[in-house]
């Protein structure tokens, strides 16, 4: 009998080796995608379960749970000072009851909040939170028209403004809708704004009644949060809590856990930065070391003064970490994720070759999109991975794009073309009950316009994210560019029709065609802007310069013009860009004037080959 037990186990071995064998050959990533689509269907499972007991719980109310069972943990460290999670639970409740006492703010209201990365912005959100006020993030680079249409579109009660940003307020507080109160954290604030940081000192830090804020419905708004999306000036995507809920996960499933310190560079107005950032520590119940902006100088000195063993990045964040002249002991750090958007793959071999064994986790998500994917393979160059089982949780389709045309594909029969294998096509999300879009706050065309009817069948309806994307023979998949009147430069969408709008305001412009392109050794594309003069018009340099300095973020500013006789459009009039990005600011390609944005002389300069020749090898900063 032993002898046969014997030769039954040793088959049963050598079948495992072979099985083993085989998965490697045949399905490698087999393990790696099981553990990962579990923590998908966990976070599911969670969500269910909560719907079930009929409590709905989400972030704010996870935070209130940790502020309760560690309140001396630290929470936020800001300039070497700590707020512990009691900290944090207590300065929002004095924001809370400011408003309680002090203005007419209800449960359901919207407050914009401008506020550079500071505790502050941490602790009037979730106080506002507390009310249960949906809180509008802008951006805080934004200036003049453009912030005053931000305000105007999301329509809040209130405006609260950091101390270093009531200048930019105060230039547009005269065309301020007059229902719009403004609160100013300074104790001096200009006439017509309220200091909220007076009243903080005399308010309650008691806790606010759960009943203020307590949701009926996960996909209820939470956050009102600005994208350029694809056309035009930005626009104010809807965020619910479910979907805060989700992003808030993305730390835990790349195996964060409440242990580490997770150091934020990014924008808090950003999604990256507020809901997969600060949402995504209070998940774990982790730190978070904030950073007013990110400096690569002091990165890693940051790094290891306060332990961190996370970081958020964008990609060109990496690449000027590269940048930096090389130091001893550049590898003695706790770091051991990365995670964000962007990174090329050879700035990724390069950052790990240089800085150590750090584990970067790259992934893709739009703002208003519920679709998201995950590199959690570690593979080099890709945005994610997907495959059947993912396909059935998350429907999506790459599909033909027409670069002339500058919409998708259809055959004879009207219906869109799905890519093959290793071909870039526009990635679009399957909208229905268990995925829905929850659009645009104001004008509904611009929800409209982000969608794409009658797919590959009648009735259907997919979100248009506006991003190309190949996936390879391996299911991996690789983000390509950006489609229509967006591209990315600094690591923020620029829109064109918002930057042609400002160079069309000058009196000796009749027409701007703005557009992206790309630059040797630089994440994205620069900004470029092809001009027609006005009959008899006068370019000037200075003036134009002026401008787009003064009326747009600095990301936003074209660094390349371009003078031409006549543009070409489409049949519907559409300003054609494909074969512009293509020919770019090579003076040998281009016989067009083109000009060069000098910031030493304030103005735009001739582009000629020298410059040109510099800009390529690294010798002039854009």
């Amino acid at each position: 009998m032993a002898p046969m037990l014997l030769s039954w186990l040793t088959v049963l071995g050598a079948g495992m080796v072979v099985l083993h064998f085989l998965q490697k050959l045949l399905f490698p990533y087999f393990w790696d995608d099981f553990w990962f689509l579990l923590k998908v269907v966990l976070v599911g499972i969670r969500l269910e379960k909560y719907k079930k007991r009929g409590e709905l719980v989400t972030v704010l109310d996870k935070f209130l749970i940790h502020a309760k069972r560690q309140p001396r943990k630290p929470f936020i460290i800001y300039e070497g000072d700590i707020y512990t999670y009691q900290d944090v639970d207590k300065r929002s409740s004095r924001v809370a009851h400011v408003f309680l006492n002090h203005s007419s703010l209800k449960k359901g209201d919207t407050v914009a909040l401008l506020m550079s990365n500071e505790p502050d912005f941490i602790h009037v959100w979730f106080g506002l939170a507390k009310l249960g006020c949906v809180v509008a993030f802008l951006n805080s680079n934004i200036r003049a028209n453009s912030l005053l249409n931000c305000i105007r579109t999301c329509g809040p009660t209130a405006l609260v403004v950091g101390e270093d940003l009531l200048g930019s307020v105060e230039e547009i507080l005269p065309s301020l809708p007059e229902d719009i109160s403004v609160w100013g954290m300074k104790d001096s604030v200009p006439q017509g704004v309220i200091s909220l940081k007076e009243k903080l000192g005399t308010s309650s830090d008691e806790p606010v009644p759960r009943s203020r804020h307590v949701v009926s419905c996960l996909k209820s708004t939470c956050l009102y949060i600005f994208t350029s999306g694809t056309t035009g000036l930005p626009k104010a995507a809807v965020i619910s809590q479910l979907q805060v809920l989700r992003g808030s996960a993305a730390l835990w499933a790349f195996g964060c856990t409440a242990d580490d310190i997770v150091y934020i560079t990014l924008p808090l107005y950003h999604s990256s930065g507020a809901i997969l950032g600060i949402s995504g520590c209070v998940e774990l119940g982790a730190t978070c070391v904030l950073k007013k902006k990110f400096s690569a100088s002091q990165f890693w000195s940051d790094c290891k003064k306060y332990d961190v063993t996370v970081f958020q990045y964008i990609g060109e964040l990496c690449r000027y970490l590269c940048k930096q002249p090389k130091r001893e002991g550049e590898k003695d750090h706790k770091v051991r994720l990365a995670i964000g958007n962007g990174i090329r793959s050879d700035v990724w071999r390069e950052f790990l070759d240089r800085f150590g064994n750090i584990k970067m986790c790259e992934l893709y998500g739009a703002t208003e999109a519920s679709i998201s994917f995950m590199n959690h393979t570690g593979k080099i160059g890709a945005v994610g991975r997907t495959n059947f089982f993912y396909k059935l949780l998350f429907t999506f389709d790459l599909i033909k794009f027409d670069f002339q045309k500058d919409e998708p594909m259809r055959n004879e029969q009207g219906w869109c073309i799905h890519v093959k294998k290793g071909e870039p096509g526009l990635l679009i999300s399957r909208v229905h009950a268990k995925n829905p879009f929850f659009g645009y706050a104001g004008s509904y065309k611009h929800t409209k316009d982000k969608l794409l009817c009658d797919v590959f069948k009648k009735g259907d309806v997919y979100l248009n994210t506006g991003d190309l994307i190949v996936q390879d023979q391996d299911n991996f998949l690789y983000f390509w560019d950006r489609t229509g009147d967006t591209f990315r430069w600094k690591g923020e969408n620029v829109a064109t029709t918002e930057v042609a709008d400002v160079i069309g305001m000058l009196d000796f412009i009749q027409e701007a065609n703005v557009y992206g392109v790309a630059v040797s050794g630089y994440e994205g594309r620069a900004g470029m802007a092809s001009i027609i003069l006005k009959p008899n018009g006068s370019l000037d340099l200075e003036k134009l310069y002026e401008q787009v300095v003064t009326s747009l973020p600095a990301y936003a500013c074209p660094r390349f013009l371009r003078i031409q006789e006549k543009m070409e459009t489409t049949g519907t009039f559409k300003l054609l860009k494909y074969q512009l990005v293509k020919e770019g600011f090579n003076p040998l390609k281009v016989s067009d004037p083109l000009y060069f944005m000098d910031n030493l002389k304030k103005s735009y300069v001739s582009l000629t080959r020298e410059i040109y020749d510099q800009i390529m090898l690294g010798e002039i900063k854009l």
